[in-house]
């Protein structure tokens, strides 16, 4: 039987949405969705794209960073945009938060996100001996 984890920081707990931050499959993280809210808030970051990128990075970051896990651990993102047009401005965020060689990643434009945000991240990352 797999080993499965969920891991909640109280930050996340507070906000009291019916999902977990983390869940924890063995040596495999499966995040749910970071939006680009401001910390401990649904309240999305202002100024555009590039602030929600960089928000929503953070926060996969900070998520990852509480359980003792780091953005080098992840392998596998995927992209949701609001608007395909803001692929070019997502990657130059994007590069700031990965070095290479990059994690896998999917992106695609999507209608209707919550919070009427203009771009979801999730992301998958294995931790433990990966030898």
């Amino acid at each position: 039987m797999p080993r499965i984890q969920y891991l909640n920081s109280p930050a996340f707990t507070q906000l009291g949405l019916p999902f977990s931050e983390i869940v924890r499959v063995d040596d495999t993280l499966y995040l749910s969705g970071q939006m680009g809210t401001l910390p401990g808030s649904l309240q999305l970051a202002p100024g555009g794209v590039e602030a929600e990128s960089e928000q929503a990075l953070r926060n996969v970051q900070q998520a990852l960073e509480h359980h003792g896990f780091s953005m080098r651990d992840v392998v596998k993102c995927t992209v949701m945009l609001a608007n395909m047009d803001d692929w070019p401005a997502f990657n130059a965020i994007y590069k700031q938060f990965f070095q290479q060689p990059y994690p896998a990643r999917s992106a695609f434009g999507a209608s209707g996100l919550a919070l009427g945000g203009r771009l979801e991240i999730e992301v998958m990352a294995v931790v433990g001996d990966r030898s």
